[in-house]
């Protein structure tokens, strides 16, 4: 069979990593998009994309007959699911093959069995791989807290919940069920017991349906923020020390594999404590977000052989080999001073060093010789210029380092991340660098309780700070002077502030931190000592820090102002010189943390409500929020429905806190 025109029934990065897989394989390309991805570069790059009407992904890619009929109008003869949305939808599979195209992916039997968590595990523990026993809801005892809720249908963290008290469970399971109904379509949970501090790890298989099993290495995913991965990479620290472990998670995965008569790329996920027990989570029967880090250990292009295999052909029976080291991190749009809430808005300037999806290639060429260099990979479905809307997932990119050793490639792709320039959002870019410069990090001591551990607060905390922020705050000044300079209309050769008989120092406020400053005859005077200035332009600023010349790129947009330097980046807001009196609100008001939709709502107008006590929930990027009373009191005002959409900043709704003289009267 010969597959001449693919259809990728996803959007961003994942379409456009097939898409690069496709164009080196001769394949055309068609893409799907929605109104809100009408500009996105997946649909710009596809050789035909189809309009799917409407923004959110129920209307829209989530729609397996509206995918279906792209396909036929576009002259496809395969889809290709990517992952998420209706990747491990055996309704979706079969009717792909209904229709006459070519399904790359597993059989439907075999996503039929995995769908459900719970019946998968039941038939792993049948085929001989070690699983967790599944827990009633209902005699859950305070013997077995923690207990983890998780969504049968789906992964990625949505549907997902850690309880620790047995008053809470009731509600969790409610919240979790509704979680997973918005994202994959099932309301479907579990319950089983929580290991708080165990390793993620999972192996990859691709198969054929002539019987031959690839076990294509292992990667470890353990650290991760409300049970999302932040970090993979291959291969695993603690599989890489203790002897046997890789040949019995081999073992384990062959065996699940082949107990559903799998065909394709596919991950078995297990996980494992620091012994080297481990146990059979779920199998993703599709390919991984992280499946990148795969491919640059073993030089492999993991979607050229799931079309391969679709297409009937046979796998080498010698299995890969793999080598060197690859660390993938996910850069989120989200902003960790607003309990990591997802951000949206325009992407001002994205620029990551690296080569995106073109290092598959390097890889291939690089695998049969080893190489003693390293490189750095960008998948991303975002670029200058492009909006993140509040209808899909935040990620912006996967940033990975191949390097021929594991620290190698930790220590280039920290430098990578802090070298990128990524304006116009607030990012999780700190929390990464700062995760693979740390001790515990390098030395590969990489549990699930990382964050618990190590402090996710401290490990969040600015690359830049101190003194480099003074100093990017100096730079900010002294570009926007140099702004003023270059547009003023008269008296352009004059420094800016310049004045005959100077009174005092120009003095400007970003964040909380104030510089002053005046340039005359002997050159700077700044409230930062031991500055010299060297040069200083609308964008970029030379400085003698105590004789060491540092050079700062700075980029404005309104208020907003990014400096950049090999101090690490900083985001500056910069202060108004009068504060506008419509930008003010009343105090107990409660301001949407992002855009999203309402819900649900708990309370009404009128209501006496407790400090904590959750108000209404909103949906965002098929994440659920709740949106709390922050005093004791009665809400005054609820300006919302449910069903309504809002924008970030908007007044929910407003708590008056209640006086002494009123509790009395």
């Amino acid at each position: 069979m010969t597959i001449t025109s693919v259809l990728v029934a996803n959007r961003g990065e994942i379409a456009r990593r097939v898409f690069t897989t496709c164009r080196a394989e001769g394949i055309d390309t068609v893409a799907v998009f929605s109104d809100a991805d009408a500009n996105s570069p997946h649909v710009r790059e596809a050789d035909t994309a189809v309009r799917l009407p409407g923004n959110s992904s129920a209307e829209t890619y989530l729609r397996g007959e509206l995918v279906i009929a792209a396909a036929a109008a576009a002259g496809a003869d395969a889809v290709h699911p990517g992952y998420g949305f209706l990747s491990e939808n055996s309704d979706f599979a079969q009717q792909v093959q209904n229709a006459g195209l070519t399904w790359i992916g597993p059989p439907v039997k075999a996503i039929e069995l995995m769908g459900s968590k719970v019946e998968s595990k039941k038939m792993m523990a049948d085929a001989g791989v070690p699983v967790l026993t599944q827990l009633d809801p209902g005699s859950v005892t305070e013997n077995e807290l923690p207990v983890l809720i998780k969504a049968s249908a789906g992964g990625g963290g949505r549907g997902m919940r850690i309880v620790r008290n047995l008053e809470n469970l009731e509600s969790e399971l409610e919240a979790a069920g509704r979680e997973a109904l918005s994202a994959f379509g099932d309301g479907t949970v579990f319950v089983e017991r929580y290991i708080e501090t165990g390793r993620h790890i999972e192996v990859q298989v691709m198969a054929d349906r002539f019987g031959t099993v690839w076990t294509v290495g292992e990667r470890e995913c353990s650290i991760q923020r409300r049970h999302q991965k932040v970090v993979e990479e291959a291969p695993s620290p603690l599989v890489e020390r203790i002897d046997g472990m890789r040949e019995k998670l081999f073992h384990a995965a062959t065996l699940a594999t082949e107990a559903i008569g799998y065909e394709g790329a596919g991950t078995v996920e297990f996980l494992a404590d620091e012994k080297g027990n481990f146990f059979f989570l779920e199998m993703n029967t599709r390919l991984q977000v992280e499946h990148p880090v795969t491919e640059c250990t073993t030089g492999l292009d993991l979607v050229a052989l799931q079309i391969r295999v679709a297409a009937g052909e046979r796998l080498p029976a010698e299995q890969p080999t793999t080598r060197g080291h690859s660390i993938e991190v996910r850069l989120y749009a989200e902003d960790p001073a607003q309990d990591w809430q997802p951000q949206s808005g325009a992407v001002h300037r994205f620029e990551i060093p690296g080569a995106q999806f073109e290092v598959l290639a390097k890889a291939s060429r690089s695998g049969a010789r080893g190489t003693t260099r390293g490189y750095i990979r960008v998948d991303s479905g975002v670029e200058t210029g492009s909006v993140v809307g509040t209808h899909y997932d935040p990620m912006l990119a996967k940033v990975i380092s191949f390097a021929p050793t594991r620290d190698q490639a930790a220590n280039l792709l920290a430098k990578a991340l802090q070298k990128a320039t990524v304006h116009g959002l607030k990012t999780n870019r700190d929390l990464l660098v700062n995760i693979l410069r740390h001790p515990a990090f390098l030395a590969g001591d990489t549990d699930t309780a990382f964050f618990d551990t190590h402090g996710l607060d401290v490990l969040a905390r600015p690359i830049a700070h101190g003194r480099a922020q003074e100093l990017s705050a100096l730079a900010a000044a002294l570009a926007d002077a140099a702004s003023n300079v270059e547009r003023a209309r008269v008296n352009r050769g004059l420094p800016g502030g310049w004045r005959n008989l100077r009174s005092q120092p120009q003095r400007k406020t970003y964040n909380d931190i104030t510089v002053e400053y005046s340039i005359g005859r002997s050159g700077l005077t700044s409230s930062v000592d031991g500055v010299e200035l060297i040069q200083h332009t609308p964008t970029s600023v030379t400085l003698d820090d105590n004789g060491i010349r540092r050079i700062f790129e700075v980029s404005s947009y309104g208020s907003d102002v990014f400096v950049d330097s090999a101090l690490g980046p900083v985001r500056l807001i910069k202060a108004p010189r009068f504060t506008d009196p419509t930008d003010e609100v009343a105090a107990g008001s409660l301001l949407a943390p992002m855009p999203g939709s309402v819900i649900r709502i708990a309370a009404a107008q009128g209501d006496t409500v407790t400090a904590g006590q959750p108000i209404l929930w909103l949906e965002a990027m098929k994440m659920e929020h709740t949106v709390t009373a922050p005093a004791d009191g009665v809400l005054a005002e609820l300006n919302v429905t449910e069903g309504q959409q809002v924008e970030v900043g908007a007044v929910l709704a407003v708590v008056t806190e209640k006086t002494e003289g009123a509790e009395q009267s």
